[in-house]
């Protein structure tokens, strides 16, 4: 039963109360304060009603001077309805009523006049069948002198701003008014970009209107609804600021610190008048709109060069400084730039390779950051053999003291622009970046000859526990003052593969499987040890003018394998440094064989003699125990 009674509940609650409370018209709480010259919208509901969903409605003005008198404004029923003050108003639909919904319509008066001051009615008309409830609303209106005014200060003229220049946007406004109202002001945009754009229509057109910034009727600094101007103004690239000005007129500034291409346009200032209506709800009763004038941004890209010097080709001895000249152009006077300036270079070039042939990773050699502070690429030696300064305005040398082979490649200039921000943050983007064309650089290095030969001296076969000791014997024909580095490598001894053919029964097939080199020890051209082996005692040492040597101390089966001795040549500059003049030799392999010990073949049959001799032993006193105690067995029953 509890089900049914709920239903039964549900149905009769609407009628009970229908026709306990009837017919309600409903207006806006009063009394309301609007602005002659602006907008009057007044909306109208109507509730409780039987019959059609779709009402009419009827608008009178009683006037403050007419002693109760109604003045018909307009109807939805009836188009002649409008009394003689109205008629043409009506008829050009300055004033007129706009449906909501069936039960719902507002009264618009396009421009409020002083004497539309008065009390509205709405009233609507029966479709009830019986006359119960309220047919119309009254609501009272206070039509306000208009005193919102708003001028600017400055004027944009259409001429060209380059991009990253500062704008700065103002204009004056203020309102005199006896109730409390407040104002807001937005600057903004037609034309051009500026922000995320949203299609619309049929026709895919796009709005061009762009808030860009808003102080609103609380003081609030808002940015535009876009997401380029939202990122803007967190950057502090947008802001706008209020200024006391005289006679209760202020002063509002708009900035842009930088502008960029798409803030070309036609730019407005506008300044509304809101009031709290008794409802708690702010209403906008005024607004006045002034044309600043219109921007145009020229972006970098058009006017800004790079460019290197020395320009094509630049060829050098090996040791001799290497200067590279960045000189960047076109830059407008009067911006606010931030410039970082790279060197990167790409590829090493030999005597007879050229620019166009040059391949490889392109690498960073020096920045300078818009700070100044200079660091070096991967090859941070250079920072104290090289130095990138700051010639003049807009001028940047890269200098190498002593230039290595190493340093032969394709040298470019890039320069990234940050427009409005001398000391941009690590992380900020660039407006700009824009490459120079390659200067090609080739060290040339004077003759060098080198071969390498290892070798295992004559003697006993090598056995476990040995020290196994190799010398590399390097020839070096050059001219001028030159060290040799040797690298000690070591590859395993190859185990066989056997490779089956389309049938199992093919002979097998032995090959060999070449494992990588594993770097054993290095003797530097400074004459420094360096051991790269955990696990074995190793030295290294020269021991002639020619001849290296490499010692494998207490060698074990994990030593032996393949060796081979690499050489590489280094030259002094005239400077006194070294540089590695990229030549190089690899010697023949050397095969490293550990043989066992007389100790460890000894071993062998001694343990097999000793195991052998305890298993007779065994097998003869377990043969003698069982035969006597049977014996011992058979003489107990005799007993």
């Amino acid at each position: 039963m509890a089900p049914l009674q709920a239903a039964v509940v549900a149905i009769l609650l609407p009628l009970m109360l229908h026709y306990t409370t009837g017919r309600d018209v409903i207006l806006p709480v009063g009394t309301l304060y609007r602005v002659a010259g602006f907008p009057l919208s007044l909306p109208c509901a109507v509730v409780g009603y039987e019959g059609a969903r779709t009402q009419d409605f009827e608008w009178f003005l009683i006037r403050e001077d007419a002693n109760g008198r109604q003045i018909g404004i307009v109807s939805t029923r009836d188009q002649g309805f409008s009394y003689a003050p109205y008629q043409e108003r009506v008829r050009t639909g300055e004033v007129r009523v706009e449906r909501d919904s069936g039960d719902k319509a507002r009264l618009v008066v396009q421009r409020l006049r002083p004497d539309d001051q008065g009390r509205y009615e709405c009233y609507t008309p029966s479709t009830d069948s019986s006359y119960q409830g309220n047919y119309s609303a009254l609501v009272a209106v206070k039509v306000m002198p208009d005193t919102l005014r708003i001028s600017h200060t400055r004027v944009l003229t259409g001429q060209p701003m380059p991009e990253g220049a500062e704008l700065t946007l103002t204009c004056s406004a203020g309102i005199q008014s006896q109730e409390h109202t407040h104002l807001s002001i937005t600057f903004g945009k037609r034309g051009g970009g500026g922000g995320d754009s949203s299609g619309g229509g049929a026709g895919g057109e796009v709005s061009t209107l762009r808030e860009i910034i808003s102080l609103d009727r609380a003081l609030g600094v808002t940015p535009g609804s876009s997401q380029s101007y939202r990122k803007r103004y967190d950057d502090g690239e947008i802001t706008l600021e209020k200024r006391n000005g005289v006679g209760g007129v202020d002063v509002y500034a708009a900035r842009l610190r930088a502008v960029q291409p798409d803030d070309s346009g036609s730019y407005y200032c506008e300044a509304s008048q809101w009031i709290l209506d008794p409802d708690g709800s702010w209403q906008k009763i005024a607004q006045r709109t002034l044309e600043i004038g219109n921007l145009t941004v020229q972006p970098l890209s058009e006017s800004m060069s790079v460019t290197s010097t020395p320009s094509g080709r630049v060829s050098l001895q090996a040791g001799s400084p290497l200067s590279l000249t960045c000189q960047v152009s076109g830059l407008p006077s009067g911006g606010t730039y931030g410039l970082l300036v790279q060197w990167m270079k790409r590829g090493s070039l030999t005597s007879d390779a050229t620019a166009a042939g040059a391949g490889g990773v392109e690498v960073e050699v020096a920045r300078m950051s818009p700070d100044g502070a200079v660091s070096w690429g991967d090859d941070l030696s250079r920072g104290t053999g090289g130095a990138l300064e700051k010639v003049t305005e807009g001028s940047y040398a890269l200098r190498l003291f002593s230039a290595r082979p190493s340093d032969s490649g394709v040298y470019r200039c890039a320069v990234s622009v940050y427009a409005g921000r001398k000391n941009p943050a690590p992380s900020a983007a660039a407006t700009f970046t824009q490459r120079s064309e390659g200067v090609s650089v080739n060290l040339k290095t004077k003759e060098v000859l080198v071969s390498a030969v290892a070798q295992v001296p004559r003697g006993p076969l090598l056995k476990r526990g040995n020290t196994v000791t190799l010398f590399c014997n390097v020839t070096v024909t050059t001219t001028g003052p030159a060290q040799v580095q040797v690298l000690w490598l070591r590859r395993p001894i190859p185990e066989p593969v056997i490779i089956k053919g389309d049938h199992q029964t093919d002979p097998a097939l032995l090959l060999p499987v070449e494992e990588a080199a594993i770097p054993v020890a290095a003797l530097t051209y400074e004459g420094m040890a360096q051991i790269f082996t955990n696990g074995s005692e190793v030295s290294v040492d020269r021991v002639s003018a020619i001849t290296y040597r490499l010692r494998v101390h207490a060698a074990s089966p994990e030593d032996q394998g393949l060796y081979v001795c690499q050489a590489e040549v280094w030259g002094q500059d005239p400077h006194g440094g070294w540089y590695n003049t990229q030549a190089k030799a690899e010697s023949p392999v050397v095969t490293v064989y550990l043989y066992a010990r007389a100790a460890d073949l000894l071993l062998i049959p001694l343990v097999i003699g000793v195991s052998s001799a305890l298993f007779v032993g065994i097998v003869i006193i377990s043969a003698v125990t069982c035969c006597f105690m049977k014996r011992l067995a058979r003489q107990r029953p005799q007993k």
